[in-house]
């Protein structure tokens, strides 16, 4: 009997929900510098952290710097110490496919791909082996609008 893996592809807001409050560590795949701070691959993840969760930035780019957001810089997600929540991903959907046996390797809870990427195929993938996918949403509109008052 083969898993039902469409109920790991999560739409509805209580399902979006209830993996933010499971939710603590956030590695951010694509992440950029602080020089690129007006960039949502930045803001994102600095809003993220302002918020409580733990960012762990694995930048794709920028080969010498080795912190972002005063944490240690990870080339890949495999080469973090621990477990990962949740993968952020900040990378064009053409450019998503080379890091999935990567995410593979890590297993996190979930993968977030942000808002303009989406890849049905990564997504089933990830999905089948047990790893929960948002697809082309923002973690941290998400986020504010789920803890407005």
């Amino acid at each position: 009997m083969s898993i039902n893996w469409r109920h790991n592809v999560l739409t509805s807001s209580s399902e979006i929900a209830n993996l933010l409050n499971e939710t603590r560590t956030i590695a951010v795949l694509g992440i950029k510098t602080e020089a690129q701070a007006g960039q949502p691959a930045f803001y994102v993840p600095s809003y993220l952290r302002s918020v409580g969760f733990q960012i762990i930035p694995v930048p794709v780019y920028y080969p010498n710097t080795t912190r972002i957001l005063e944490e240690q810089v990870y080339r890949k997600l495999i080469d973090i110490p621990g477990d990962v929540d949740l993968v952020n991903v900040f990378r064009r959907p053409q450019d998503v496919p080379p890091h999935v046996e990567d995410i593979l390797a890590k297993m996190p809870k979930a993968v977030w791909l942000q808002s303009g990427i989406r890849n049905d195929a990564v997504a089933e993938t990830l999905a089948k082996a047990g790893i929960k996918v948002v697809q082309d949403r923002c973690l941290m509109v998400d986020h504010r609008w789920l803890n407005r008052s």
